[in-house]
């Protein structure tokens, strides 16, 4: 068994045995195809995080990785609380009848000052900080108020309706760790705690370049043999998701020479490039030759459908991920591979993707050889159950089988075909999708 580390971005168990035994049956499979999940392992192992930090105010700090731990530097709530509208009083007080005398107010943001003996009670607010002759609320709904004569209508539990000092957050509890990637709630949480300003990696720098002769940009004019680029909108809004600083070369013609200056210029700025397109075999394809040149290719060509020509190296100053032309391929190849490898790099936490075992409602074409990662859509049967059909064709242009769908089909290398009934994984699409 093979275990990648525990600070990797994902983890993986891989059966080494099960690997040697796979038979690449599938049209495109071809002996030397790296296992999905080695490839994964191979390029997790040489990735390096940023280490460079900044201090920024909380306000600044959304979506950015934490660098320092945050331990709570109060108690939250710092003081016992009223949990309703209604009246204070100690316990004890309800031993020698049910009608008590009020002797004052505690309302949030003014809390009551002076004594309340045995007999007396408190007016006290939601959220007011408890007197401390008090240990006990009663809501106001159940009692009977006749000036400052309140009867208490139901019997009492000694700590009833009182949030304790410390029973959301206690004093030095770790609240965030190192590594957490900062969301809206806990910018919020921060702000609760009085903590206005936090320690963070800084952002990634990641270059995306397109290549092929054939592409052209949304409302160019397309001539014969031409089609529109979208890989680099969609790996773009992915990008941003991701949180990291996007630099975007456009379109580069398929030509050596060209190809070979975006990657110098890219490599001089960013800390992880990636192409789309030119890591086929086409005699045009210059993008490997391009990575031969000037770094060195970590592999090229994975055991999994669609992205099998995606190809992982190193630049002088910089991470390379190859992704295919093909928009379907790019997509998942980035989703699965890349990101997983730029989260490493941003020193975060492992992403947390869900897995479900569900029944298939439709029959898939699978031959064993490559993981497949097909798109479906996950709902709810009559009978209550998760179930999970394909959106139909799962060719690797077809971008709009990925519109349609909700989740990717995980079918393991040495799967066939998938009948009707059968149990498969779904992986649900995260935010880097929808």
């Amino acid at each position: 068994m093979l275990t990648l580390s525990d600070n990797s971005a994902i983890k993986i168990i891989v059966n080494t045995s099960t690997l040697s035994e796979l038979t690449m049956s599938d049209c495109c499979s071809a002996p030397g195809l790296l296992p999905f999940e080695c490839a994964l392992e191979n390029m997790l192992s040489q990735i390096t995080p940023v280490t460079q930090t900044l201090n920024l105010p909380i306000a600044q700090a959304l979506n950015y990785v934490l660098a320092q731990g945050i331990a709570s530097p109060i108690n939250v709530p710092n003081h016992d609380n009223s949990a309703m509208d209604g009246y204070a009083f100690a316990i004890e007080s309800l031993t020698q009848g049910n009608t008590l005398t009020m002797v004052g107010r505690s309302m949030a943001g003014a809390p009551f000052q002076g004594e309340c003996k045995l007999g007396e009670c408190i007016r006290i607010m939601t959220g007011a900080k408890m007197p401390v002759c008090c240990d006990s609320v009663e809501m106001q709904e159940n009692v009977q108020a006749e000036a400052q004569s309140i009867t208490f209508l139901k019997e009492k539990q000694f700590g009833s309706h009182v949030r304790k000092a410390g029973e959301d957050i206690q004093l030095g509890q770790q609240v965030l760790k190192q590594g957490h990637k900062l969301s809206a709630v806990d910018i919020g949480i921060l702000a609760s705690l009085g903590v206005n300003e936090v320690k963070v990696y800084r952002k990634l720098k990641v270059a995306l370049i397109a290549t092929g002769d054939e592409l052209k940009l949304p409302g160019q004019a397309l001539n014969s043999g031409d089609i529109y680029e979208s890989n680099s909108f969609v790996l773009r809004g992915m990008l941003e998701k991701l949180h990291v600083d996007v630099i975007d070369f456009g379109i580069i013609d398929d030509d050596f020479d060209a190809i070979k200056a975006a990657f110098v210029s890219a490599d001089s700025q960013a800390d992880a490039v990636i192409s789309s397109g030119g890591v086929s075999v086409g005699d045009a394809d210059y993008t490997k030759t391009v990575l031969d040149d000037l770094g060195e290719i970590g592999f090229w060509k994975i055991a999994m459908k669609p992205g099998k020509p995606f190809a992982f190296g190193k630049l002088p100053n910089s991470i390379f991920f190859g992704l295919p032309g093909n928009p379907v391929s790019a997509l998942v190849t980035f989703h699965q591979l890349a990101i997983i490898a730029l989260t490493k790099m941003q020193n975060a936490q492992a992403l947390n993707r869900t897995n479900l075992q569900v029944k298939c409602t439709s029959d898939l074409k699978k031959s064993p050889g490559r993981m497949d990662f097909q798109r479906g859509v996950l709902s709810i049967n009559e009978q209550g159950e998760n179930v999970v059909e394909s959106t139909g064709s799962q060719g690797s242009g077809i971008l709009s089988s990925l519109a349609r769908a909700n989740c990717f089909i995980v079918l393991a290398a040495e799967q066939g075909k998938v009948n009707a009934g059968e149990i498969v994984t779904v992986q649900l699409f995260d935010q880097f999708i929808y």
